[in-house]
């Protein structure tokens, strides 16, 4: 991968993957410093990155690792802004129906989550989000159909959020 694929692949898909991880993680901030963190690593390793087949995924799983660590580290879930990042082309804010859906996501089971996300937002076939994932596709379909159902009810119902509906496992 030369300097320009590696401009057109983050122009292409930096703000999705940072929409995507968002999702899962539920910290814009943390998002979109991982995912830059994913595409540093990109960068350095762009001559052997032009051989991986499914290049956003590969940013994908590893911001979204890379968010796992912070949160195992004990860092803190918010961050003073990167003064270097500011008027660069950060991500804008999502807007307020975005903000609900990622909020209701929050209180699902990691593993509902990310096959949500994968599936629905980064519009992978369930047999690519098993492959991602490393599970079987009949667990995938069993999270997904788990997943809605307990996002349609805390979309639903305000007052889910308190009565922790979607805290079954």
């Amino acid at each position: 991968m030369d300097e320009d694929e590696f401009d057109e692949f983050y122009a292409a898909s930096a703000q999705r993957i940072t929409s995507q991880v968002y999702a899962m993680v539920g910290d814009r901030d943390v998002a979109q410093d991982c995912v830059q963190e994913a595409f540093a690593r990109v960068w350095a390793r762009r001559r052997r990155f032009g051989d991986v087949q499914y290049r956003e995924a590969w940013v994908r799983t590893t911001a979204y690792r890379l968010a796992v660590d912070r949160w195992r580290r004990g860092a803190r879930a918010r961050r003073e802004p990167d003064r270097a990042l500011e008027g660069s082309g950060v991500v804008a804010p999502p807007d307020e129906s975005y903000v609900a859906v990622v909020t209701a996501l929050r209180e699902l089971p990691e593993t509902y989550r990310r096959a949500i996300v994968l599936h629905h937002l980064a519009d992978l076939p369930v047999r690519d989000v098993a492959l991602e994932l490393g599970v079987p596709e009949g667990t995938v379909k069993t999270w997904l159909r788990r997943g809605r159902a307990a996002l349609a009810a805390l979309l639903a119902e305000p007052s889910a959020f308190e009565s922790g509906v979607v805290h079954d496992g």
